[in-house]
């Protein structure tokens, strides 16, 4: 069990920061800077994720790691008001409406706020400076797009066809990094990031998730690689008193 970090108190409010994803549950809790203070924790995603099992799944992920606060949690699809809307790398149909926020508060306890897991991750690396854009690539591929720090509507791109009717998704997730191989993968990300830069006109994209680290094409001064563990740190940014309108 880990050490109760009720000490880093006096830096402020500790935050749950929980990712969620079609390949692992991770975890970890946050400081007011959003510096981690126990975890991350990880797990593989149940076999079955179906609502119920992936909820008592965080919990269980939570419990070791200490006293916290209040919860952010990031998900793998479109979620509006507390509620999920799509799941599809989890099994959409199971996890349509379902009220993830209050599922997990009355789990766990305290607070929850729930955004997609592009756009946490996003929060915790973008500049807050102009037209920022975020992409995730791990078992599919995530997007979000901010004005001067604050998350745009949601746009879900990973579900919109890119190249003879395959999507976002189909075309350089995680499936099509595997059947494809390294290199025409990378010949894919290309024609990707050239789409994205024609559709939002970015000052500046960062690319993060599990399989950034096989990007070997050459990227324009504007476009850089981050950490995936932003997809947890960013967490601590759901509390921002500037983001309390989209929680109200």
């Amino acid at each position: 069990m880990a050490a109760d970090p009720a000490p880093q108190r006096k830096n402020g409010k500790l935050t749950l920061a929980i990712d969620v994803g079609g390949t692992r549950l991770k975890a970890g809790l946050l400081d007011r800077n959003g510096d981690m203070v126990a975890g991350p924790n990880r797990i593989d995603t149940p076999p079955k994720p179906d609502p119920q099992t992936v909820v008592d799944a965080l919990a269980a992920l939570a419990a070791p790691l200490g006293v916290f606060d209040r919860i952010s949690v990031g998900f793998p699809g479109v979620v509006r008001q507390g509620q999920v809307l799509t799941a599809p790398n989890l099994g959409t149909s199971d996890w349509r409406h379902f009220p993830l926020a209050s599922a997990l508060a009355e789990k766990l306890g305290k607070p929850v706020r729930l955004l997609n897991d592009a756009e946490v991750q996003g929060l915790g690396v973008i500049a807050r400076q102009g037209l920022e854009c975020v992409i995730t690539l791990g078992t599919g591929m995530g997007f979000a797009l901010f004005q001067d720090g604050r998350p745009a509507p949601h746009l879900e791109l990973s579900h919109h066809p890119i190249h003879k009717g395959k999507t976002y998704d189909q075309f350089i997730g995680a499936d099509a990094f595997h059947a494809v191989g390294h290199n025409r993968w990378n010949r894919r990300l290309r024609r990707v990031l050239t789409a994205i830069e024609i559709l939002a006109g970015f000052d500046k994209l960062y690319i993060g998730g599990g399989n950034a680290k096989h990007i070997a094409v050459d990227l324009a001064d504007n476009i850089q690689v981050v950490s995936n563990v932003a997809g947890i740190t960013g967490g601590v940014r759901l509390w921002d008193k500037s983001l309390d309108a989209m929680f109200a």
